[in-house]
């Protein structure tokens, strides 16, 4: 299991439990699921709880993630989308971001790195899309599909491919950060198992072993990186679309 690039994906349940037949195990993604809406709650909350004129370091790291969050939605869906959506937006950066990261520390579980959990998140962005749309704009909603400015008879060319464009959202939606994550640990697993498997081959194997070694620490440094930009790039897209939702009537 050590060299198994797979088994760091495995859901193992840590409290079984059944329900009227069902499995309703606590397991271990239940366990980083709820460090990931736990920590960043606690770090919000810590954050203000001394909140003073001129800010200590956690004061300002909370200030930070807040400004970076509101000015990202702001420059996506204006002054109406921070008013209605930032608590989602700031709720789903944090969470993934946290996620991420906690799950870069070895014998740690990775939520985002299972589709299913990728994927309710897009369901929520995807559907909020629809309910507020269709709440705000009416049937004027319809008109993200038929975008102004083109001749009529690309309608019939252009009309589908925006419906289709639209449908696939939570899928690309979901399968960037699932995809993402899951490949970055794979490579970092196996490059990490070369090591100790080169190594006990004698001296000349140890020497090789270096350079799967050094591989190893960039790409955990990549990792890291790529922990922060899924999270960005998911909250990205989610303020773009519902700034759709918002504005579909101005397209």
């Amino acid at each position: 299991m050590a060299s198994d690039p797979m088994h760091q994906f495995h859901i193992a349940p840590m409290i079984p439990m059944e329900i009227g037949g069902y499995d309703v195990s606590f397991t271990n993604a239940s366990l980083f699921l709820l460090l990931g809406a736990a920590i960043p709650a606690a770090f919000m909350l810590a954050s203000s709880a001394k909140a003073a004129l001129v800010p200590g370091r956690m004061q300002t790291l909370g200030e930070t993630a807040y400004g970076f969050v509101y000015n990202m939605l702001y420059s996506s869906a204006g002054a109406d989308g921070v008013k209605k959506f930032f608590p989602l937006v700031l709720s789903l950066f944090l969470f993934i971001f946290t996620v991420n990261m906690v799950g870069l520390f070895a014998y740690h579980f990775t939520p985002t790195s299972q589709i299913i959990v990728t994927a309710m998140m897009a369901l929520l962005v995807f559907f909020t899309v629809i309910i507020v749309g269709f709440a705000k704009n009416g049937l004027g909603f319809l008109k993200l599909f038929v975008p102004s400015g083109i001749p009529w008879p690309l309608y019939l060319i252009v009309t589908p491919i925006e419906i289709i464009s639209f449908f696939s959202r939570p899928l690309s939606h979901a399968v960037r950060l699932w995809a993402n994550i899951l490949a970055g640990h794979i490579l970092v697993k196996v490059f990490a198992g070369f090591v100790p498997m080169m190594a006990e081959t004698g001296a000349i194997g140890a020497i090789g072993a270096i350079l799967p070694f050094v591989m190893t620490v960039a790409l955990y440094a990549l990792e890291t990186l790529v922990a922060f930009l899924q999270a960005y790039v998911f909250t990205m897209l989610t303020c773009i679309y519902l700034n759709d939702a918002l504005h579909a009537a101005d397209h």
